[in-house]
């Protein structure tokens, strides 16, 4: 596989510290709120990549951590803690904020077919790891205490800035909004390894440590859960493009200081998903969610497949009109499949030839949407239907958007559309049907407000709808 590095500023062969074998980390979620749709772009393309690792022969293990603490709002280690945040805008402690919005996430990522990694580990479940990692830091030199907090020196460190590429003026306070002053650091680019009570006294997570009671600083995190698990030498550590500074830099700084050798070879990430008014953010108030677009009507893996569309290292900009498109894209895709028959013996000559370039095509920077062609090649082939059949689902192994099975579920048996429906009252069943064929001219003028209050409506009506492909149908409570 070839792959762009982000440190190198390359594509790649790819070449794992252990043959065969790949350490692989993704930097998970801070669970102070839904995840977006933008923030979901990259766990879905980190699950693809590692999808593709396996069906390609390698063995991964792939490590992802949970941020229950320590993340604050603003890059120069200031501003709110962001679970403290969440924990007063719902007033519930920032433990059920946590694991409220960390099973949320999951379940999103299950609606989207984004596999769990191996191993997920909360921040909150490692304080001992974090704290024998700054104090090996400390002993090392690289890292100082000033004004009650540990903070790592950037200055001992070369290159600092080379997996962003930028020259330390670009970074300085005055030129970037985002960062602000600390008279306690000795350089303006060092950053905090634990805080302590020069910061947030109403701070609810709190332990002990030599430096005082206090709490880790998010970047110490993902370093000591990574060398917890995988150990000191990384293959591959995967996140969003915002994470690259200074996450990432900070994270590769403290790592190489405290062992002394290269930390990570290669590094994967994935662009924004905009909206048309710029990069989505939580901060906006109204976000776009997967429960969101499913309560519209839209399947969650019709938006993987608008994902898969384009190639990560893209910006993407979504639209309901671009989402609109790629569902119909994808159902049409869909009823070809439906179409085949599966009936004879399969051509695995023939399967093996299509996973063969399945992996060449994908494996040139994870190219997705070639991933797609090949379905649309196997459709064409002069083979019959059950090797096209067994092709298409050895390719959804990585593409993983439930294409046959969707498939076959176009030629299911039709149950009553609107069981309970022949025996209502003509009048009242002319009502729910008006108010329906609203509904639909409603969502057709992307007024969806006035389609979520009609849904409402009939809700109080004692009506369940449901929005199929064939329509919308209702059922009587």
């Amino acid at each position: 596989m070839k792959l762009y590095n982000t440190l190198t500023k390359t594509v790649s062969e790819l070449i794992p510290n252990e043959e065969g074998k790949i350490k692989m980390y993704t930097c998970g979620p801070t669970v102070y709120h839904f995840a977006h749709i933008g923030n979901l772009r990259t766990y879905i393309m980190e699950d693809v990549l590692e999808k593709f690792l396996r069906f390609s022969g390698y063995d991964v293990t792939r490590v992802m951590n949970i941020t229950d603490v320590g993340h604050l709002s603003s890059d120069g280690d200031t501003g709110e803690d962001k679970m403290l945040k969440g924990a007063k805008r719902e007033k519930k402690t920032v433990m059920e904020i946590a694991e409220f919005y960390k099973n949320a996430f999951f379940e999103d990522c299950k609606k989207l077919n984004i596999k769990t990694p191996d191993i997920v580990e909360p921040a909150t479940n490692c304080i001992d790891s974090f704290i024998n990692m700054v104090q090996g830091l400390i002993d090392k030199g690289f890292a100082y205490i000033a004004d009650g907090n540990v903070y790592f020196d950037t200055s001992k460190v070369e290159n600092y800035y080379a997996l962003t590429g930028h020259n330390p003026e670009e970074l300085m306070v005055g030129v970037r909004d985002d960062v602000t002053e600390d008279t306690s650091k000795k350089n303006k680019s060092d950053f905090v390894l634990w805080f302590t009570k020069s910061k947030f006294d109403d701070q609810e997570l709190k332990w002990d440590s030599p430096w005082g009671i206090g709490y880790p600083g998010w970047h110490i995190e993902c370093s000591a859960i990574c060398m917890k698990h995988l150990g000191n030498k990384l293959d591959i550590h995967c996140g969003g493009v915002d994470n690259i500074f200074p996450h990432h830099t900070n994270e590769i700084a403290q790592s190489e200081a405290y062992t002394g050798e290269k930390w990570c070879n290669y590094w994967f990430h994935v662009h924004h998903l905009n909206d048309e008014t710029g990069k989505m953010s939580k901060s906006k108030g109204d976000f776009l969610t997967v429960s969101l677009i499913e309560s519209k009507g839209y399947d969650p893996i019709a938006y993987r497949f608008f994902c898969l569309q384009s190639h990560y290292r893209k910006p993407l900009v979504f639209s309901y009109e671009a989402l609109d498109q790629a569902t119909a894209t994808f159902n049409k895709l869909l009823r070809k499949i439906a179409s085949l028959k599966d009936e004879g013996e399969g051509d695995y000559e023939y399967v093996n030839s299509v996973k063969a370039k399945f992996i060449d095509s994908v494996g040139s920077d994870l190219n997705t949407a070639l991933g797609i062609t090949c379905i649309y090649e196997i459709l064409k082939a002069s083979v019959n239907d059950k090797s096209k059949l067994l092709a298409i689902s050895e390719i959804d192994k990585v593409l993983c958007c439930d294409l046959i099975k969707k498939a076959q579920s176009l030629n299911a048996p039709k149950t009553e559309a609107n069981e309970g429906a022949s025996n209502i009252d003509p009048e009242l069943k002319a009502k729910i049907e008006a108010l329906i064929s609203e509904r639909a001219s409603a969502k057709k003028e992307k007024n969806f407000a006035r389609a979520d209050e009609i849904r409402q409506a009939l809700s109080d009506m004692g009506v369940t709808i449901k929005d199929t492909r064939e329509g919308t149908t209702y059922t009587l409570n």
